[in-house]
């Protein structure tokens, strides 16, 4: 590793602990928001709700969880963590992207018909953000032993190619 690194990685773990702290809690909050449009209130009532839930999911969760990604991307290279419970880890973010998507595009959704859509119950997206949620946490803070899971040789070992650029020695 680069000596000047070793000090960042500190902030790079903190920028991702904070993002992934307001990406979480703003996905465990928005389906609590999503229950509350209602196309019987009154048209100011709908309005006010449905730009909050809009803010809270394009200024608040999505940033975080691009800072993140891309924190913990970071993290993954300069800590050089390359065991199978990250590998593990790694699907289950999948899961939570997965889960923001679908997410937003309930909010797009009811922004754009608001008489024709109704959101799912808030249980189901809870749900989905709160079992990767838990897996993630598992896999992170326990670190279980995942030798058993065999990983094909071309992910596993180098395959000679040469880099598109010199790599400095």
């Amino acid at each position: 590793m680069i000596d000047w690194i070793a000090p960042t990685i500190p902030l790079f773990k903190a920028a991702h602990i904070v993002g992934l702290v307001i990406w979480i809690g703003g996905l465990a909050t928005l389906p609590l928001m999503l229950t509350r449009h209602d196309p019987a209130v009154s048209a100011e009532d709908y309005h006010l709700i449905r730009k909050a839930s809009h803010l809270t999911y394009t200024m608040g969760v999505t940033p975080a969880a691009v800072i993140a990604v891309i924190a913990g991307t970071w993290l993954i290279f300069m800590r050089e963590v390359f065991t199978p419970w990250l590998f593990a880890k790694l699907a289950f973010v999948a899961l939570l992207v997965l889960a923001h998507a679908w997410i937003g595009h309930v909010v797009v959704r009811i922004g754009e018909e608001p008489s024709e859509h109704t959101p799912p119950p808030a249980w189901l997206p809870i749900t989905a953000v709160g079992l990767p949620t838990l897996a993630i946490l598992f896999l992170v803070l326990a670190k279980p032993y995942l030798g058993w899971i065999s990983f094909p040789a071309w992910l596993t070992e180098t395959q000679g190619g040469q880099l598109l650029f010199d790599v400095p020695s």
